[in-house]
């Protein structure tokens, strides 16, 4: 299935019980999309949300419903402009709108909580929300670039980014490395973190050993590896810059296979519908296309049995590493930055959103 978005999208956002999927473009307008499983889609919603490029969305509670009840009813965009907007998904409407929530442009935007969320800016700053009491709760000074992605963990509780910067941050920053650190899912039952890289390898960090990583994974490069989904607990779908999607192993590292091209341009976006029926992606090719993930992992079981392509390692949680000797020139800033476009520092009390 195929959406033309009609401008270069920069995030995409599957509703979390619902056939929506909501797509961040570069004009600031934001678009809502009703899809169904005879791929056939109908535009619900075109929202000029923002002054300047949106570029992230997601799906949070609009302040309907009880705790009992929770509603998803509402879609949170972090914007350029440096504004966070939540919008109506049945009328389009603002909810409510944070002028200057960053000092920089909001890069990245994730869900941490059922009522918290997580921005991050240009400059490497994080911020967590309060989206019921509409406040600024924490805001990390964690990088000194953008923050190009950001996961929860709930079990422990911690906030991890990944930046143009080379670095990872979980309260403490891992070194630095020579390329731009662009993605990062948990994986392995919450004892691997994995991070993809502009240069294309896939640094593996062992939980609690963030200083360094303990395994490099190269079998991707060396096309930069845009953004990471998780398919399973020893699985993960990486979207390239060259356009192509694939299934990689993890410990042993291996790419499976391909599972789809999405365009000759970048892999800007994944992610699953609520049911997983559908797997989503966006690209500078101005399409949102929607795979199936049945026909695409019938695929993938029917070549599982190929030798593996490119390094492999043993599962193994030691922090031990096994580090590239020559790694290639560092080029922090030029691919996110021009292309599209921590330490705590303690709590505010800034209030999240003005009344509209």
């Amino acid at each position: 299935m195929e959406i033309d978005l009609g401008e270069v999208p920069f995030n995409m956002a599957f509703h979390p019980s619902d056939n929506l999927v909501a797509a961040a473009l570069i004009t600031g307008y934001l678009h809502l999309y009703r899809y169904g499983a005879d791929s056939t889609s109908q535009k619900l919603l075109e929202v000029k949300a923002h002054t300047e490029s949106c570029r992230a969305v997601r799906f949070i509670n609009g302040g309907q419903g009880s705790e009992i009840c929770y509603v998803i009813s509402a879609m949170i965009t972090g914007s350029k402009d440096r504004s966070i907007l939540a919008t109506d998904i049945e009328t389009g409407t603002a909810i409510a709108r944070l002028e200057n929530a960053h000092e920089d442009a909001i890069y990245s935007l994730i869900n941490v909580t059922e009522s918290t969320i997580a921005t991050g800016d240009d400059q490497g700053c994080m911020k967590v929300w309060d989206t019921r009491q509409r406040t600024c709760c924490n805001s990390f000074t964690a990088h000194e670039d953008y923050v190009s992605d950001m996961t929860y963990v709930p079990e422990s509780g911690k906030l991890l980014g990944t930046s143009g910067d080379g670095t990872l941050s979980v309260q403490t920053r891992s070194e630095f490395s020579e390329e731009e650190l662009l993605s990062v899912v948990i994986m392995k039952n919450g004892r691997k973190v994995i991070c993809g890289s502009q240069d294309g390898t896939l640094l593996l960090y062992s939980w609690g050993f963030f200083k360094d990583c303990s395994d490099r994974f190269v079998g991707l490069a060396p096309n930069s590896i845009d953004c990471l989904l998780k398919l399973d607990e020893d699985r993960v779908i990486a979207g390239c810059e060259n356009g192509l999607i694939s299934v990689v192993g993890i410990l042993p590292n291996r790419v499976i296979q391909p599972l789809a091209e999405h365009s000759e341009y970048p892999i800007e976006r994944l992610g699953f519908s609520h049911d997983r029926k559908f797997l989503g992606s966006i690209s500078h090719d101005q399409m949102l296309k929607l795979w199936d993930m049945d026909e695409l992992l019938q695929s993938d079981e029917a070549n599982n049995t190929q030798e593996d392509q490119g390094d492999a390692s043993e599962d193994d949680d030691g922090d031990g590493m096994d580090v590239d000797m020559n790694p290639p020139k560092s080029k922090k800033g030029t691919k996110r930055k021009n292309g599209q476009n921590g330490s705590s520092s303690g709590s505010t009390s800034a209030a999240f959103f003005s009344e509209m």
